[in-house]
């Protein structure tokens, strides 16, 4: 029984490792594919680092080395991927920014065994300590059982927060919805699993007898089927989504709804100036006009030629050339006038500014100074 669950969890492994490959790099949902394309992976890889100390694989000094100093098992970024995921995919223009890189920083929780792996040989090796290895293991391996409870409390957290957000988008009506909702009940029976496991594992008393006598079968068992599950029919739902946005942006949009959007969408950012508003969606500008983001997404590609974001950065774009212009200007910073425009970070405006400037704001400076104000 042992070989087959260790045969299921190295198809799993081979599996995980193909799909987030060719997730990460189409060019369907690219955002949203990246975010599961790293879950998966993360998945996948400690996967590998279970069915290799099965299989010997670290019975080898340099792998084994290799193995205690690098992390392979990274639980803590799975929860942000989870819940950016889903947004990503329903929500076109979401963007990673600074306050969503932030969550992943409790990364730091799994890089712990590793930190304690890389004092010890550094202190050995410069004789600052000595050389008690058995101390030193235990103090590791009682590290690996407790980071557990944090692992499993961010993972529910994000799981919660998933099944929340989904709750408030459920009458939109939104494709690809039902796919997502089936993803985050599927997490949430994952960590039921991993709770009725978890439980006397960190209990002193419980944890040899746990390992000796069910090993990590009755959790990657699972992980091994998460895998298969969300690789298959991952990548089947963003193929779906693309045939589906493709066949709608084809579709002629009548004259007079065309015409009326254009004028709602003008007087939105014309007029009312929703553009300022750093964390501006689809979504919110869908909600201030009447209009569903799928007609303004149409109107958009179809008509006006640009996507969301490009439309609205256009007037960021326009209101800093126009301040950087103005009397007094000299006293403020790019990243203050950016800031008051709307953009996000230094990063995203530099960046939208050269696209569609065609150079820098230095460079935008220096020219219109040199001809004459």
């Amino acid at each position: 029984m042992r070989h087959f669950f260790q045969t299921i969890i190295l198809l799993g492994v081979v599996q995980g490792g193909i799909v987030s490959c060719l997730l990460f790099f189409s060019s369907r949902l690219r955002l949203p594919n990246r975010l599961l394309a790293v879950l998966i992976f993360l998945l996948a890889l400690a996967s590998s680092c279970l069915y290799g100390s099965y299989n010997g694989w670290f019975e080898s000094k340099w792998l084994n080395l290799f193995s205690i100093l690098f992390p392979m098992i990274m639980v803590m970024p799975m929860g942000p991927l989870l819940y950016f995921y889903v947004r990503a995919f329903l929500e076109p223009e979401f963007r990673i920014g600074k306050n969503e890189r932030l969550q992943f920083l409790p990364v730091l929780i799994d890089l712990g065994s590793p930190l304690i792996a890389w004092v010890y040989v550094l202190g050995v090796s410069t004789r600052l300590l000595e050389n008690n290895e058995r101390v030193w293991g235990a103090a590791i391996d009682t590290y690996n059982v407790y980071s557990d409870i944090p692992r499993w409390i961010s993972l529910t957290l994000y799981t919660f927060l998933t099944l929340r957000y989904l709750s408030v988008q459920k009458t939109k009506n939104l494709p690809g919805f039902r796919w997502l909702q089936q993803v985050a009940w599927a997490f949430v029976i994952f960590l039921c699993i991993w709770f009725v496991y978890l439980v006397p594992y960190v209990i002193p008393r419980y944890t040899d007898w746990m390992l000796d006598n069910l090993d990590w079968y009755p959790l990657y068992v699972p992980i091994t089927l998460l895998i298969y599950w969300l690789g298959i029919k991952g990548y089947m739902v963003s193929w779906q989504q693309q045939v589906a946005e493709k066949k709608q942006e084809a579709a002629p949009l009548p004259e007079q709804l065309v015409h009326t959007a254009i004028g709602l969408l003008k007087k939105t950012m014309e007029q009312d100036r929703l553009y300022l508003n750093a964390a501006l969606t689809l979504q919110m500008v869908a909600q201030h006009t009447g209009l569903t983001s799928k007609t303004i997404s149409a109107v958009l590609n179809q008509h006006l030629r640009k996507n969301f974001n490009e439309f609205v950065n256009g007037y960021r774009v326009a209101l800093f050339k126009e301040r950087l212009l103005a009397n007094g200007a000299e006293q403020l910073t790019f990243t203050g006038i950016a800031n008051d425009c709307g953009f996000s970070s230094p990063a995203t405006f530099q960046r939208v500014f050269k696209q569609i400037a065609g150079m820098s704001p230095s460079e935008f400076r220096k020219n219109y100074s040199s001809s004459g104000k």
